[in-house]
């Protein structure tokens, strides 16, 4: 029997540039290492392809100019309120700075103890000893901190209030920043709202139109489409945006779909295997120290093939093996797993007590983790993630 399971890879690959053709320069690295390393590809092995590579290579970029003309356009200038944003420089800095240069006031109401993320200002008990509910309270800048005293971020030492006002008054805008955690709070400040958070945007801006606000956009409404030549996603706008440098940001990849689809048929030809292909950002994991959810993107697989649609089909082993055939040992415990998993019930397993303790997550979500964690935000250098063995159980050979 096969000794190995998965096995995860990062391939190690060339910079990527706008104008550069992903899908052939993927595909060119991956054979290329599959050939060096004596590595023969097998039916169902994924080929997995960071988000940032894609985008780059579409030259999806912005400025910050291009984001205050498209915020301008939309609100019409005067005082606009940010609900929700996330604490992040990366994330979060130069579309900020981009906005405020479209209006003459920013109003950002910011979640607390924590924001959508779980990047904290404080804890949750600190909140209660100060006698504030966080459910029905909103709190000026000075009474947050005639309360709290000076919170900066646990990780990056930031006074994220601070840091905030002074870019939106860098950029020639009137700054206010208050914290709450309803998002009609707004509607006191300002009728024109963008609310910017990630997952729960859809309920924030169902919340603000019901609540009587006159103009409700979100960050995924911002560069949904090109603004004097700049980059854009239709689905996104400005979710899923990185800081590329101070007065610049690189967007989402657009037809992620189509470049997966593209980059599967390539290899697949190539190799003479059915080659699954998908394009990663974020992972779908929270850090359990700093309690940290790791995504920001408003996808975690944007773009995959339709070999990666639908959700695991597993048995929990050990629950069968503990609990069912708890008499049984070597040989005839392995051979009567195996005849379980063989003749298990087809397409979902939700709902059967054979899967307890599976988690029916996305095929492509749990891909996209494993990837992310491989290729890392740094400097491995290995943004193509090469997978065999995913789809593989007990009774392969």
């Amino acid at each position: 029997m096969r000794t190995l399971g998965t096995v995860v890879r990062g391939i190690r690959a060339p910079i990527f540039r706008a104008g550069d053709d992903a899908v052939a320069m993927v595909a060119e690295t991956v054979l290329n290492a599959l050939k060096a390393n004596d590595i023969e590809p097998r039916d169902k092995d994924v080929v997995a392809v960071t988000e940032s590579v894609v985008a780059r290579c579409q030259g999806n970029y912005a400025t910050v100019e291009q984001i205050a003309a498209d915020v301008k356009r939309r609100t019409g200038g005067g005082t606009v309120g940010l609900t929700f944003p996330i604490t992040s420089r990366n994330r979060f800095s130069v579309p900020l700075r981009g906005i405020a240069m479209g209006c003459k006031k920013v109003v950002v109401m910011m979640s607390y103890p924590s924001d959508e993320m779980g990047n904290a200002f404080l804890t949750l008990e600190q909140v209660e000893e100060a006698g504030v509910n966080p459910w029905t309270d909103t709190l000026t800048a000075d009474e947050f901190r005639a309360k709290f005293g000076d919170v900066r971020h646990t990780f990056t030492g930031m006074d994220y209030i601070s840091f905030y006002q002074e870019i939106i008054e860098s950029a020639g805008a009137e700054a206010e920043i208050i914290l709450s955690n309803r998002v009609q709070d707004i509607l006191n400040y300002t009728d024109t709202v963008i609310a910017c958070d990630i997952h729960s945007r859809f309920r924030s801006k169902a919340q603000l139109k019901k609540a009587g606000a006159k103009i409700v956009l979100g960050l995924d409404d911002i560069l949904s489409e090109s603004v004097d030549g700049s980059g854009y996603n239709p689905d996104y706008g400005l979710l899923g945006s990185n800081k590329a440098d101070e007065g610049r940001i690189k967007l989402f990849p657009r037809n992620s779909m189509d470049v997966a689809e593209a980059l599967g048929k390539v290899l697949s030809e190539a190799t003479g295997k059915q080659i699954e292909a998908m394009i990663y950002g974020d992972g779908c994991f929270k850090d359990p120290v700093g309690m940290i959810w790791e995504m920001a993107d408003p996808e975690c697989c944007p773009g995959f093939t339709a070999g990666l649609a639908g959700t695991p089909n597993e048995l929990k082993l050990k629950n069968i093996a503990d609990g069912e055939y708890s008499e049984l040992k070597g040989a005839e415990l392995k051979a009567a797993v195996e005849e379980k998993i063989r003749n298990k019930q087809k397409g979902s397993l939700v709902g059967n007590m054979a899967s307890m303790g599976t988690t029916p997550r996305r095929i492509v979500d749990l891909l996209g983790s494993l990837c992310d964690l491989t290729s890392g935000s740094g400097d491995k250098g290995t943004p193509v993630i090469y997978i065999q063995g995913y789809f593989d159980n007990f009774i392969d050979e």
